[in-house]
């Protein structure tokens, strides 16, 4: 049970750790934000990321994503990733990642499962090699470890031990990690943008090894790297017959703000631009929206209205609403209930969207207030 700063409102879906309700977020996001971007200065510094993205004046300029940081002689970008020595950016270059791997058994948990070639009878045969799922071949996952974000309820936030780590795979060797029963190839993590240029160079050169075999490319991200990056992403996928996943984590700018520590303008105009290249494959999805419903911050208003804009754009964007876990920082909400689940799914549907799932259901827990 927590206990909003502002209003007085006691819930257990407040988090005693963001300090505010969701109310309070959107309604005086000026008063409250002080208070919560202490929050977000602690979690970064206790894993030594810069606070806020640089802006030195003489710093060097990296251009991957949204931030766009000046990055001063010694420093590091808000990724943690990027850096400055002897007055050169390193790290996130095309020859080296900050990675790890693992081959995936299809059909596996993806976020686009229910629309995509390697778990339904979608893109067969010049996506798939299968007319339903693909049993029997995998998925090559590759987590990079860095963000251009800093979610308080990250699942994978372990990964931030790692963003400075000497260890790199080359994409070379991760290219070759894409063996003959591997079928399509996802970037992940972290998030893939700190690092795109890697992903860019592996992805060339899986495609190229795969020799005319299947070898899709796909990619789960927040969706904030520069429009240049995302063009030679959609350019890949297209042609290979994988998809962009977009984890739409909230509309609200008070909310996204509260809960990843930055805006959400960059995501957004860039999931609009690409809803535009839909056209050039439309019998298998290009783009799939996700949504994580973190009790009490992501609700139906949420949901609504980014369901309203994907509805917009395009009524068969496929959307995936996702079943929150308390992790990281958000240990003190409860898990997604099943009552939260369908008052969001039937909130798409009413905002008009046709291709809507929940996933995750092993974690839905027990009904509070939706």
């Amino acid at each position: 049970m927590g206990t909003c700063k502002h209003c007085g409102k006691s819930a257990k879906t407040v988090s005693d750790v963001i300090g505010y309700c969701a109310q309070c977020i959107r309604g005086h996001f000026n008063e409250v934000w002080p208070d919560i971007k202490r929050v977000h200065d602690e979690t970064r510094r206790l894993h030594g990321l810069p606070t806020d993205p640089p802006r030195a004046a003489d710093g060097k300029a990296c251009p991957l994503c949204h931030h766009q940081c000046l990055i001063p002689e010694g420093g590091r970008g808000y990724c943690g990733l990027r850096r400055v020595a002897n007055g050169r950016l390193i790290g996130g270059r095309p020859h080296e990642g900050n990675l790890s791997y693992y081959h995936d058994p299809l059909p596996t948990n993806c976020v686009a499962d229910f629309v995509c070639p390697a778990g339904s009878d979608c893109g067969y045969p010049r996506y798939s090699v299968a007319p339903g799922p693909e049993y029997g071949y995998r998925n090559l996952a590759v987590f990079y470890q860095a963000c251009s974000f800093n979610c308080l309820y990250c699942q994978n936030y372990h990964f931030r031990v790692r963003t400075a780590s000497p260890d790199r795979i080359t994409a070379e060797e991760l290219a070759a990690a894409a063996d003959d029963r591997t079928t399509c190839i996802c970037y992940f993590g972290g998030d893939p943008s700190p690092q795109i240029l890697h992903a860019l160079k592996t992805s060339t050169l899986a495609v190229r090894n795969a020799d005319n075999r299947v070898m899709r490319i796909c990619w789960e991200t927040n969706g904030a790297m520069q429009r240049p990056f995302l063009q030679r992403m959609a350019d890949l996928s297209l042609e290979s017959g994988g998809c962009i996943k977009f984890d739409l984590k909230a509309w609200d700018p008070g909310i996204h703000h509260a809960l990843c520590g930055v805006p959400n303008i960059a995501t957004i105009e860039n999931f609009r631009w690409l809803s535009t290249l839909i056209p050039r494959r439309p019998e298998l999805p290009l783009l799939v929206a996700s949504t994580l419903l973190v009790p009490g911050y992501v609700d139906e208003a949420e949901v609504t209205a980014i369901a309203t804009f994907l509805a917009d754009l395009n009524r068969e964007i496929p959307y995936r609403l996702l079943a929150f876990h308390p992790e990281f920082q958000l240990r003190d909400l409860p898990p997604t209930s099943k009552s939260h689940a369908e008052c969001c799914r039937a909130a798409a549907e009413r905002a008009g969207l046709r291709r809507i799932s929940i996933g995750n259901l092993h974690l839905l827990g027990n009904d509070y207030t939706c």
